[in-house]
């Protein structure tokens, strides 16, 4: 199969991406396949059986008065197998449900591939971020290095500070390298699940800034939520599988009409032609087709069970992702607050150390703790990512108003 097309870099705005992502991800290509491979055997359910022609020749070939053609009988004949006892309708009735499966599979395909988009969308995008921080922090370190080695220069501090401003700026730097390295491995695993040709080398961004959704004061879930939606369909379509395995139960009726021609057998020598007519019915002494009625039934009652436990799974699950939704909000918003104090816990150090009231650690200790706060921050917003995306994919639809 072709590789999807190799889109321009950066990537796209989430939205867009996803849209053009249904086109190409194969995992959604996958359960399009599903949805056509039930509707092909909706098609063949309907079809009833075929006619059988026959040709049958007798008493030739054999000892006189049979040792030609001369006494040769031959019939023409067609049968036709009736299907008794509701059949047909059955069957297309058990196809037609499970087509409607199908596509309740292919729904939460689509939902489950929002949500893992959106996750990887916003992992992506947290990894070029940290990738920025760090090469801030680099920055950081290279200038703290710089007045460093000013202040031992001019005697104000000894050499222990250059070597240590030294250390933390090359510790900064193999960091930068690990979150740039991070940050290509984001990408292509986004670009991979896209079913993209190339991998992404950049991305648009916005998703880990998106507005929070608001939140929703029910917590019951929504009744038309897809593992529901899969769990009822699969348990419609074993219990017409039951009623399908009944009906083949009760035997059907083969009717065949033809015509014989007998050679030199007529009234006065000549040949002559008859009718040939008959019925035939299975006599259902040893197969009744009771073990495949009994394996039916205990399908459907397989699916009653898994609908009963995808029913409890889904409230459990929307209540939780509720809890975490309102969670990850209130972890950003303190976050946010965090960073900020950290900001300026690290201005004031840094004014403090080029007066030369200030430590060389509590300036790197400050600048750790805001680069720590920025990275809290960046987790939290993921976070509430993730928690936002699974809502929507429990509800069935894509997330972030798309």
């Amino acid at each position: 199969m072709a590789a999807g097309p190799a889109w321009a870099q950066p990537a796209p705005a989430f939205a867009d991406l996803l849209r053009q992502a249904t086109q190409t991800a194969p995992r959604l290509k996958e359960a399009q396949a599903g949805v056509r491979e039930a509707q092909g055997l909706a098609l063949q359910a309907q079809a009833r059986p075929n006619p059988v022609v026959g040709l049958e020749a007798e008493n030739f070939g054999g000892k006189a008065p049979y040792n030609g053609t001369n006494q040769a009988e031959t019939t023409l004949s067609v049968a036709q197998a009736l299907e008794l006892g509701g059949k047909r309708s059955a069957r297309v009735s058990a196809a037609n449900a499970e087509v409607t499966a199908a596509e309740a599979r292919n729904r939460q395909a689509s939902a489950d591939f929002a949500y893992e988009l959106a996750v990887a969308y916003a992992a992506a995008e947290a990894a070029q971020a940290r990738a920025d921080l760090a090469a801030q922090a680099l920055k950081r370190s290279q200038d703290d290095l710089g007045v460093s080695r000013a202040l031992v220069d001019a005697g104000r501090e000894a050499n222990l500070r250059l070597v240590t401003a030294q250390a933390a700026e090359a510790s900064a730097r193999a960091d930068a390298e690990a979150a740039r390295a991070d940050a290509v491995e984001a990408l292509a695993r986004l670009s991979a699940l896209a079913g993209v040709a190339e991998p992404y080398t950049s991305l648009a961004g916005g998703l880990l800034s998106a507005p929070a959704s608001p939140s929703t004061a029910d917590g019951v879930p929504p009744a038309d939520m897809p593992a529901l939606q899969v769990a009822r369909a699969e348990r419609e379509a074993a219990g017409k599988q039951v009623t399908v395995e009944r009906r083949r139960a009760i035997p059907d009726l083969t009717a065949s009409v033809g015509v014989r021609r007998l050679n030199g057998q007529g009234l006065t020598g000549n040949d002559s032609t008859a009718l040939v007519a008959g019925v035939s019915v299975p006599f259902p002494l040893f197969d009744q087709n009771r073990g495949n009625v009994a394996a039916a039934s205990a399908r459907a009652n397989a699916a009653d069970a898994r609908f009963e436990e995808a029913r409890l799974r889904a409230e459990a699950d929307w209540r939780s992702a509720r809890v975490q939704a309102d969670a990850a909000v209130s972890r950003v918003s303190a976050s946010q607050q965090s960073e900020a104090a950290a900001d300026e816990a690290y201005r004031l150090a840094r004014v403090g150390y080029e007066s030369g009231k200030t430590p060389l650690v509590e300036v790197l200790n400050a600048q750790r703790a805001l680069t720590d706060a920025r990275r809290t921050t960046l987790d939290a917003r993921v976070a509430r990512v993730r928690a936002q995306a699974t809502l929507a994919r429990l509800a069935g639809r894509a997330p972030f108003g798309e």
